[in-house]
């Protein structure tokens, strides 16, 4: 049964393979923003040509070229990544269905990430580094499909750097200077000239590395 209502953390199969959704902008013909979570690239459609997926215990995948597999017999550690797939957020926490996040501190009731988010217990799976034998696949809806997947799919945005100028790259958190809010926003993706942050925001590549409006914060991948 497709899914037509979509909306933001939602982990989704899309041409076959698993997605998370970062965003959804219904002014555009292709409203639906993912990331696939294998190598964290961005790929554009519609509500209409994703399949939800409800992540569990056990399920195995790619993120990052990375393979984990969720399990919930144990605490997170420092230096684990989390799967938060049932957020209770404090009115200081921003956090979202299934973002994964690394620890950065643990504590009776929970643990503090690198975006300095409180998250209890109760609210993530533990992503534990590779696919452990009684696991369940799920990089592929269709496994009997996986082999006819190209690479040089059109809907990917691939991330490039232009004269090989580093940064920014995916995963750094920006925040804005002049804002009263405290603004904060990822690098979810970028194109030769513009960078994607998480936020919805579209901005150039100068605008986020030489101007005065974003100060760079972090990278959520770095341990």
């Amino acid at each position: 049964m497709k899914l037509f209502q979509v909306r933001k953390g939602q982990f989704v199969y899309f041409n076959n393979e698993l997605h998370r959704v970062y965003g959804v902008k219904p002014m555009y013909k292709k409203s639906v923003h993912l990331i696939r979570l294998k190598d964290l690239t961005q790929h554009l459609t519609n509500a209409a040509s994703v399949d939800r997926y409800k992540a569990k215990v056990l399920d195995s995948f790619v993120f990052n070229h990375k393979v984990y597999t969720l399990r919930n017999d144990r605490k997170a550690e420092v230096g684990d990544y989390i799967l938060i797939n049932n957020p209770i957020p404090d009115s200081l926490d921003t956090y979202s269905l299934n973002e994964i996040e690394l620890v950065e501190s643990v504590d009776r009731k929970g643990v503090i990430t690198s975006n300095s988010h409180g998250v209890k217990h109760t609210e993530y799976l533990v992503m534990v580094p590779g696919r452990s034998h009684d696991s369940n696949p799920i990089d592929y809806q269709n496994i009997g499909e996986a082999d006819t997947l190209q690479d040089n799919d059109p809907t990917v945005i691939p991330m490039v750097y232009p004269n090989n100028e580093l940064g920014p790259t995916y995963g750094d958190i920006y925040k804005k200077k002049k804002s009263d809010k405290g603004d904060e926003a990822m690098v979810v993706a970028m194109n030769s000239e513009t960078v994607f942050l998480g936020s919805g925001l579209e901005v150039s590549r100068e605008e986020l590395l030489h101007g005065e409006e974003w100060e760079f914060l972090y990278n959520f991948l770095d341990k």
